[in-house]
């Protein structure tokens, strides 16, 4: 799942923190307004704070779709036995001979591709290996969470299980880009191990409407990002490399179909709560666990990254819009009816989001072609290459 672009902020972005700011948290405890509360936020400096909001009667909305779920979402779970694994699309590392003749097949396909496209392929598995903190977030989340690690439930299954499938990711990616030889992993693994300790935005709200809302962005844009970089590599040549992100990129779109799936019945079920959710998303500027990625070295790399696969078609604004728009018209947000005034205006400011996005794009765009080019940048992910953003 995880994204290699800020879904819900592409264009909303709020400042970024220099890194001392952004990753050098405390850990602060705060009691909410109910004192059975309590939950465990990082604080950046500005003492931004979250606090668990659900209600008891919305909680009990989400234990009462328990047979729902199943019938609904468990259903898009792959048993194991009938699963990918990594090693499907890798050298068989059992047979020495056979094994070294297949790298060396690898790397010279790999060659063939450009250093930016490394980069991308780099911003990608690093946010797929920062698996951790999904399973995190999403085990926050009242009403739905795994409550003791090995829960029965239809939602503690569907998240360890969902972690189960999207684990691989991170680790096909990991393997076939340690074999390619173009790329410095110790670098790399460094990028992993910072962005997995930086956790979450600190605004995050730690409801399973807005964590359902997360997702369902994170998992299409992930679905198209994987399938453009797919595209872009099968061009150079390498059709096993984008065979493993056309494979990824199919994960993606069935994880993507269970999640809008359950934002589906909320707005059935619960309309207000949850278009005030999908507008507050919005409106927070809510920051993909991506947008913390650090090096060590570029307290920039996520922006840099981001300008590189942008320029690539990777992922670009026009996708933002794109799948605002999908979800707007997947979920009947433009039809739903019976809301408060609060939901209603929300409503309107979701349905006209993706008319502003585009005048937005179009206005940069005449800012970028002013500009007549881009500047370049070193990446470490490249040897210090330097890749033009």
């Amino acid at each position: 799942m995880a994204l290699h672009l800020n879904t819900l902020s592409f264009f909303v972005v709020s400042k970024k923190l220099p890194y001392s700011q952004s990753h050098g948290r405390s850990i602060t405890r705060i009691r909410s307004s109910r004192p059975a509360l309590m939950c465990s936020t990082l604080a950046a400096k500005t003492r931004d704070v979250v606090t668990h909001s659900m209600a008891p009667e919305k909680v009990e909305i989400f234990r009462s779709l328990e047979t729902w779920a199943e019938q609904n979402v468990l259903i898009y779970l792959k048993p194991v036995d009938k699963s990918w694994q990594p090693t499907d699309f890798l050298p068989e590392s059992e047979t020495s001979e056979g094994f070294y003749e297949q790298v060396k097949e690898l790397r010279e396909r790999c060659k063939q591709l450009p250093a930016e496209h490394f980069v991308a392929l780099v911003g990608e598995m690093i946010t797929e290996e920062a698996l951790p903190t999904y399973q995190t977030m999403l085990n926050t989340l009242d009403g739905v969470r795994d409550e003791t690690g090995a829960s029965l439930t239809s939602w503690a299954t569907w998240i360890r299980a969902w972690t189960a499938e999207e684990n691989r990711h991170g680790d096909l990616l990991n393997k076939y880009l340690y074999l390619s030889g173009r790329v410095d992993m110790k670098q790399i693994e460094k990028s992993i191990q910072y962005l997995i300790r930086s956790g979450m935005d600190p605004k995050f709200e730690n409801n399973p409407y807005n964590g359902f809302v997360y997702t369902s962005f994170q998992e299409r844009a992930t679905f198209i990002s994987h399938g453009n970089t797919a595209r872009l590599v099968k061009k150079h040549g390498d059709m096993k490399l984008a065979q493993i992100c056309g494979t990824i990129a199919s994960d993606e779109k069935r994880h993507e179909t269970a999640y809008t799936k359950i934002v589906e019945k909320l707005f059935e079920i619960d309309p207000d709560d949850t278009i005030l959710a999908l507008a507050g998303m919005m409106k927070k500027r809510f920051r993909m666990p991506g947008h913390f990625m650090y090096d060590g070295q570029d307290d920039k790399i996520f922006d840099h990254f981001s300008a590189v696969t942008q320029r690539l078609g990777v992922y670009t604004g026009h996708d933002y819009a794109d799948i605002l728009e999908f979800l707007i018209e997947r979920w009947k947000v433009e039809k739903l009816i019976g809301l408060t005034s609060e939901g209603r205006k929300a409503q309107d400011f979701v349905c006209g989001l993706p008319l502003r996005i585009r005048r937005i794009l179009e206005n940069k765009a005449l800012v970028d072609t002013a500009k007549k080019g881009g500047s370049a940048v070193p990446f470490g992910w490249v040897f210090g290459q330097e890749i033009r953003i």
